[in-house]
């Protein structure tokens, strides 16, 4: 699973060169599938069994899902399946293929596949999608992917009935992101009912467009605050539901860096399994006093703040100075844009970015 254009069909290509290919982005498979789901049996009776097949955007026609696993039981036929929602696929009688299926997400560029290529202004400003990143105008192809998701993911699939209602509230998320979620304040803008908005954001999940940080609850003698934190998965698409085509102001740049380490920190969760879950940490009523990101594993606990500035200062460390008594907690992290690595005298890594995405890449986040 993965957003659209984080390249599924690419790696499939390339990873199962010799494979079985079934496109349901082809409108006459579509209808084809949709009218007698029974065709893919008749169809794969003519491959041979140790043959893969790979099914492309298997959310379109969900009900295949029962005679792939007929086939994987009766005749142990291995398939790759890939799709850009989960909507359906959540569904009460869907076929989840429990027990048969490992489920892995794509997700965009991470700094290490591109290598030299990665430039941080660019990243905040254009984002990870490989469909992007190879275009001549990003912001074109940018704008051009928005309105495919409206089209495509939202009104193709019915999600939900009022769609301008839905594109309204589209650039309203994309303000909160990074920040925690006032549904009601978000409906208010909208002018959507707050049952309206609870919805259109299980969507923006379901299509893996947006997550949400939780906040950390623990017995600390202060009381945390408990509402979640949005996230868009990708900067680029942040800034074009937004309608920004400059490159981001400094008040911009601060959400927009945060929000793409978590999106890094999720990639790398995804394809390393580098932590097993994650928060954000922010006293109830301190509103200067907060870490973006907790990450925990094995009942251990690192604490990460991320900041723009290039320079440190007492400030950038409040918040990780006030959860420093928190039981489990190993390491304190200050990432930021400067050049030096430097440690506080309280024991506080402050980190450089190439520092901070060395340590992601060889998995020694946790000491």
């Amino acid at each position: 699973m993965g957003p659209r254009g984080t390249g599924k069909t690419t790696w499939l290509k390339r990873r199962f060169p010799e494979a079985y290919r079934i496109d349901l982005l082809d409108e006459r498979l579509y209808m084809a599938y949709q009218a007698d789901p029974g065709l893919l049996s008749d169809e794969l009776s003519a491959v041979p069994a140790g043959r893969r097949v790979v099914i492309d955007e298997i959310q379109r026609v969900p009900v295949l899902l029962n005679e792939v696993h007929r086939q994987i039981e009766e005749k142990g036929r291995l398939f790759a399946l890939c799709g850009s929602s989960a909507r359906k696929l959540k569904r009460a009688s869907t076929n989840l293929l429990a027990g048969r299926a490992v489920r892995r997400q794509m997700h965009g560029f991470v700094p290490a596949e591109l290598g030299g290529a990665f430039r941080i202004d660019r990243q905040l400003r254009y984002g990870c999608l490989p469909l992007v990143w190879s275009a001549e105008d990003p912001a074109d192809v940018l704008d051009a992917y928005v309105d495919m998701y409206l089209k495509e993911e939202i009104r193709a699939e019915a999600a939900v009935r009022n769609l301008p209602g839905f594109a309204r509230f589209l650039p309203l998320a994309a303000l909160f992101h990074g920040q925690a979620l006032n549904v009601s304040s978000l409906a208010r803008d909208a002018g959507v009912a707050r049952t309206t908005v609870e919805g259109y954001l299980g969507i923006l999940e379901d299509t893996l467009l947006a997550f949400r940080l939780p906040a950390f609850s623990s017995r600390l003698r202060v009381r945390e605050r408990r509402h979640p934190k949005l996230f868009l998965f990708d900067p680029g698409v942040v800034r074009a539901l937004a309608k920004r085509r400059g490159a981001p102001t400094r008040d911009q740049v601060g959400h927009l860096f945060e929000g793409w380490i978590a999106e890094l920190l999720r990639s790398y969760r995804s394809y390393r399994s580098i932590f097993d879950d994650w928060y954000y940490w922010s006293p109830a009523g301190a509103r200067r006093t907060e870490v973006d990101f907790l990450l925990e594993r094995d009942g251990e606990l690192v604490a990460i703040e991320v900041k723009k500035t290039g320079s440190t200062s007492p400030r950038n460390l409040v918040g990780l100075r006030a959860i420093a008594e928190l039981p489990g907690l190993r390491r304190r992290i200050l990432l930021y844009l400067g050049s030096v690595r430097l440690e506080t005298e309280d024991g506080i890594d402050v980190l450089r970015l190439e520092d901070f995405l060395a340590e992601l890449e060889n998995g020694t986040l946790f000491p």
